[in-house]
């Protein structure tokens, strides 16, 4: 039988978020129940409510969920009830192809699941995200929270933590290498925690001035003002890797010369046209790259929030109620948060 589920959602794009009431899916032999009791903020979230990104509506935000296990299927060994999990960006995929098996579900050839805006592969129910009571997934996907961690600054590792971490590991940065950090937001603040975490020295580029303090508390060794030529020349052929954080579109040219032998400017933020055109000369005289990155599979996600819970990183949160949604997507439009807002679910209850 479908549960009964209130939430926060849209009707339609371009409308306020407001109290929305709807079903999931009864849980099958391999779901877990979690009573949702924080959901982290994302600018994902909003370009959906916006209608900036294809949409399904109504629709129900959010997929940087933490919460608590109320009930396990039949099938499941990974959880028992009263553990701590969590659900990232894709709720399924189709096991099978390559990718898959592989651990890359985030790539997978018929194309994964995503924890909303999206239909369950089996019984082809709208999925509804993590602005709402519970949410309902197989354990394959749900995620396990260390018990030393702060359950509301570890939602957003979720989504900003798994892809700034995705591309280190791919590039395996360690204590030998550079890695430089393009915006310093939600996703450029994890990259820097996380760089530092696995003992790189780490830059920031940024266009502002007033962003050298805080790049320093959160572990990077050096910044550089991008729109400086001499610091910028001063770089020269440094970066092993460059993680390029910002969502609009750039100039991503003076990055790629100061990328070193062999380096890799990757992007995570920014999806379409690259304007001005990309200069082949840099990667052609340099073996450089340019390459692309979205958040990451399952195993490497928990490999993430265990190395989180380990090395004691969190993110840098400013917790809301529910009802406070819609000015919190104002002020991430204007920049103003540092670096991810958390919803309090229990806050929900009001709207009872």
């Amino acid at each position: 039988m479908a549960i009964n589920v209130l939430g926060y959602g849209v009707l339609q794009s371009k409308t306020p978020l407001a109290p929305y009431q709807f079903k999931r899916r009864e849980p099958r032999a391999d779901d877990v129940v979690i009573e949702i009791l924080y959901c982290g903020v994302c600018h994902s979230d909003l370009h959906h409510v916006y209608g900036d990104w294809p949409s399904r509506y109504p629709l129900v935000p959010g997929h940087e969920v933490i919460g608590r296990v109320i009930q396990v299927g039949d099938n499941v060994t990974k959880f028992k009830v009263g553990d701590h999990a969590g659900v990232g960006c894709m709720v399924d995929s189709c096991q099978h192809c390559q990718p898959c098996q592989h651990g890359l579900e985030q790539y997978c050839e018929a194309g994964n699941t995503l924890t909303y805006n999206d239909h369950d592969r089996h019984d082809h129910m709208p999925t509804f995200g993590g602005y709402s009571e519970k949410i309902i997934v197989t354990e394959k996907f749900a995620l396990k929270i260390a018990p030393n961690m702060d359950l509301k600054s570890a939602a957003p590792l979720l989504c900003a933590g798994i892809t700034t971490w995705s591309p280190l590991r791919h590039w395996q940065v360690n204590e030998s290498s550079r890695v430089a950090v393009v915006g310093l937001g939600g996703l450029g603040h994890m990259a820097i925690k996380l760089a530092k975490g696995l003992g790189a020295e780490v830059t920031l580029f940024t266009r502002s001035k007033g962003k050298e303090l805080d790049a320093k508390r959160l572990g990077a060794d050096h910044i550089v003002l991008s729109t400086d030529a001499r610091q910028m020349d001063a770089v020269k052929g440094r970066f092993d890797l460059i993680i390029d954080t910002v969502p609009t579109i750039h100039d991503i040219n003076p990055y790629v010369n100061t990328l070193a032998l062999n380096g890799t400017h990757v992007l995570v933020g920014y999806l379409g046209d690259l304007d001005p055109f990309l200069n082949t000369l840099p990667l052609i005289m340099g073996r450089k790259s340019v390459a692309g990155s979205v958040i990451g599979g399952i195993a490497e996600t928990q490999e993430m929030l265990d190395f989180c819970a380990e090395h004691h990183i969190t993110c840098d949160i400013e917790m809301i109620d529910i009802q406070y949604i819609n000015q919190a997507y104002e002020r991430m439009l204007k920049s103003d948060v540092k670096y991810r807002f958390v919803i309090d679910m229990a806050s929900l209850k009001q709207n009872k």
